[in-house]
């Protein structure tokens, strides 16, 4: 397998390193890595020290608390939590493994006698694909319900609506899906990857390995816009060309024009961020025109196990998808997961990067909920911070500063069988860094509310109509 080279992108890597050996007590060669990095990042040795020792202390505590603490399930009196997805509309073909993933982990958890003595009782509601629904169930759910927390959303443009809601409420929101960072609430936990977790490590390794001229194509709505406007700054610093950039409307079916463009570009690859089900429309076009993945391959942000199952594996087969997580891992927590999904839904079944880490944010919540002694979301808000599990793609952690998760970086390429073969990795969590440095935190601010009042105050072009296409030129 060939090592995913991720020394010189991510600030804050050493530490990253050095936190893992003590913070995630499992054993990594990590000195000839920490020896490169120390080149690259300076972190204060008594800092480090002070660190890992906070770190150590919290967990050690954390762990003992969350293993004794569990006892025959109150049945009378549940805790409540809310399972937000979308059921219907063209996010449904993503969103809805992804809830089915969080209930599973519910049932589990109640199966071995709850949280805090009682059982977790999953209230269930369709975001219906809309970005307002998906605020005013998550007001519903709070408010109505009592929820103690909320696990869902797929698109940013759901969260960020979502997000003036539970800071409103100083409510608790689990979001599982890698995003374009940018974004830090104390009211989010973040467990799918920030952009140094998947879109930058992704842009180095096709450099590397497929070619220097990208064509980037997205959904029309804040995460591909913002992700396609840091992976355009990474291209840039590697010397690399963005020859075309374009994008369609969430639920779009046309993408003549687009595949018409690729065609006459001819770019090395393509760097796709489309999400939902008009990713199956463009596969069909780019097919049904004769790109394959041995002309010009794709690499996909938002496509893993479940979508290609609807896609076609032998569509699919050869092009590529960045994540944290697939299912060929082989490790006995995936194969847990794996095999209880599989047995609760079908053996037809499949499990994918979103659904694994809607999987793992209940269980975050279950461990921090114990270390609170309480189901109070202000309460869970602070012993989330810093704690960690094995889960089914390594050992993950809460970053305290952030509240994003720490994650192991994976590429992998799409087999005839539909499961991922992982041609790159950084077998290390890397600490996420939601802000890249290309620019100010200010910046990117202006840079993400200049798109949201362009779109008549949404995270999401409103119109029907196709915004004009990019192309860049040297």
């Amino acid at each position: 397998m060939k090592e995913l080279h991720l020394i010189a992108i991510f600030a804050g890597v050493g530490l990253a390193v050095l936190l893992a050996g003590m913070y995630f007590t499992y054993e990594l060669d990590s000195k000839q890595f920490v020896t490169k990095v120390t080149t690259t990042v300076e972190v204060p040795q008594t800092d480090i020290i002070q660190l890992k020792k906070q770190f150590v202390t919290e967990v050690t505590t954390r762990v003992e608390v969350f293993q004794t603490n569990i006892t025959e399930p109150n049945k009378e009196n549940p805790i409540k939590v809310g399972v937000l997805h979308s059921f219907s509309g063209t996010m449904a073909i993503s969103e809805k493994p992804v809830a089915e993933a969080t209930l599973l982990a519910i049932e589990e958890i109640n199966k071995r006698g709850g949280v805090l003595g009682r059982q977790i009782q999953p209230i269930v509601a369709d975001g219906r694909s809309d970005w307002q629904i998906f605020a005013s169930e998550a007001e519903r759910l709070i408010v109505e319900e009592d929820v103690s927390a909320i696990f869902g959303g797929w698109t940013s443009a759901s969260r960020k609506t979502m997000k003036p809601v539970f800071e409103e409420y100083d409510h608790l929101l689990f979001y599982p899906v890698q995003y374009e960072g940018l974004e830090q609430s104390p009211n989010i936990v973040y467990t799918g990857a920030a952009p140094n977790q998947q879109a930058i490590p992704a842009v180095d390794w096709a450099f590397e390995n497929i070619g220097t001229r990208f064509f980037l194509v997205g959904s029309d709505y804040v995460f591909p816009r913002s992700a396609n406007e840091i992976m355009k700054e990474r291209i840039k610093e590697l010397g690399g060309e963005v020859v075309y950039e374009e994008y369609r409307i969430l639920g779009s079916k046309n993408f003549t024009e687009i595949v018409d463009k690729i065609i006459e570009i001819q770019p090395d690859v393509i760097l796709n961020t489309i999400n939902g089900d008009s990713n199956l429309w463009f596969f069909k076009e780019l097919r049904s025109r004769g790109i394959t993945p041995q002309e010009i391959p794709t690499i996909s942000f938002s496509i893993g196990e479940n979508e290609i199952e609807q896609l076609g594996a032998a569509t699919m087969s050869g092009d590529y998808a960045a994540w944290n997580y697939f299912q060929s891992l082989d490790t006995q927590e995936n194969q847990n997961f794996v095999n209880n999904f599989k047995a609760k839904y079908g053996s037809d079944r499949v499990t994918n990067d979103p659904m694994e880490a809607g999987y793992i944010s209940v269980y975050l919540f279950a461990k921090a909920a114990e270390l609170a002694g309480s189901d109070d979301p202000t309460l869970i808000h602070e012993t989330v911070k810093g704690i960690t599990i094995s889960a089914p793609e390594g050992i993950v952690g809460i970053d305290p500063k952030t509240q994003h998760t720490l994650k192991i970086v994976r590429i992998g390429q799409i087999l005839e069988n539909g499961q991922f073969k992982i041609v790159a990795s950084s077998e290390v969590p890397i600490m996420p860094q939601p802000y890249p440095d290309y620019k100010s935190k200010e910046q990117w601010d202006s840079f993400l509310n200049a798109m949201y009042v362009g779109w008549n105050n949404n995270w999401a072009n409103p119109n029907d109509e196709i915004i004009e296409a990019v192309e860049e030129t040297d």
